[in-house]
């Protein structure tokens, strides 16, 4: 079995099935870099054997025991594991009130719960070497949540950067690096695949469900973004080649890496920025009146 040298890097890389993760893996073994390819079924895998290449079944909601028992199976195969990738995740569709608590905790269940259960088994052995890459997958819908139905998902992915943003100062002292990936509207089979939450309908809704539903419907297939650049771009980032080259470099900064994704996602984010700065000018003053006086005095 061939072995990583000091150059080559070994990714995990969780949900591989489809989506980010399956254009992901073909980009890193281009690289020359190897790859320990998850999923709940790898029967769902269809990629060409490389002796740079390894399939591990793993659920990311069954929990840290079982998650850790996985994640020391692949840091067996190769004695390492120097970039995690944390893509695995879904879309839950459904109106709040309709969906209540419940399609929250559905959701974070996968996407919030699942992806620090796998990162808090990974970091151990970035920390020992005291070296690692852990990137997470955000969404632009964290920062425009305005589409109705989709309130599950994006509160997830909200989440998902608070916490990277923690992890990365909480892992600085190790030298282990943390990116968040924030991707807008891309052309990924089953993005949408996910039914729509519609066992509680309420009839004051009736109007806006279908209208979020033919969103859903119309969008899929004709997103402008291509996940094989997106993908292509991740890996540069990581790698600190190619297009990343210059940005690594020159920037070397401390706490996460943000790498947001695609036309509409620089639009929700620079419109939210836009937003907030135009209340902060509005109250202003009235804002920061909220404090204790201070007794120049004493």
């Amino acid at each position: 079995m061939e072995t990583p040298t000091s150059t080559e890097r070994v990714w995990l890389i969780t949900g591989t099935s489809s989506g980010f993760g399956k254009r992901l893996v073909p980009s890193v073994l281009a690289r020359g870099d190897y790859v320990i390819a998850t999923a709940r079924s790898l029967s769902t895998l269809g990629f060409p054997p490389s002796t740079h290449l390894r399939l591990l079944t793993l659920d990311i909601t069954s929990g840290l025991q079982s998650i850790s028992q996985t994640i020391t199976e692949a840091i067996a195969i190769w004695g390492r594991i120097d970039v995690l990738v944390n893509n695995a995740g879904y879309g839950e569709k459904a109106l709040i009130e309709e969906g209540g608590s419940d399609a929250f905790r559905r959701q974070f269940e996968t996407n919030v719960f699942g992806l620090i259960d796998v990162t808090v088994a990974v970091v151990p052995y970035m920390r020992e070497r005291r070296e690692g890459v852990v990137v997470n997958m955000g969404s632009r819908t964290s920062w425009m949540a305005e589409t109705p139905g989709g309130g599950p998902y994006a509160a997830s992915k909200a989440v998902v950067r608070s916490f990277s943003e923690t992890l990365a100062i909480e892992l600085a002292s190790f030298s282990i690096r943390v990116v968040l990936v924030e991707p807008a509207a891309f052309r990924t089979e089953q993005i949408f695949a996910h039914p729509y939450f519609t066992d509680n309908p309420i009839s004051a809704y009736d109007a806006l469900r279908a209208r979020s539903q033919s969103i859903y419907e119309n969008i899929d297939g004709k997103q402008r973004g291509d996940p094989v650049k997106a993908m292509e771009l991740v890996v540069d980032v990581v790698r600190g080649e190619g297009k990343a080259r210059r940005r690594v470099k020159e920037e070397g900064k401390e706490g996460v890496e943000y790498l947001p994704l695609g036309r509409e996602c620089v639009e929700a984010i620079s419109g939210k920025f836009k937003r907030l700065e135009g209340v902060l000018e509005e109250w202003g003053e009235v804002i920061v009146d909220t404090e204790f006086q201070v007794d120049v005095k004493a």
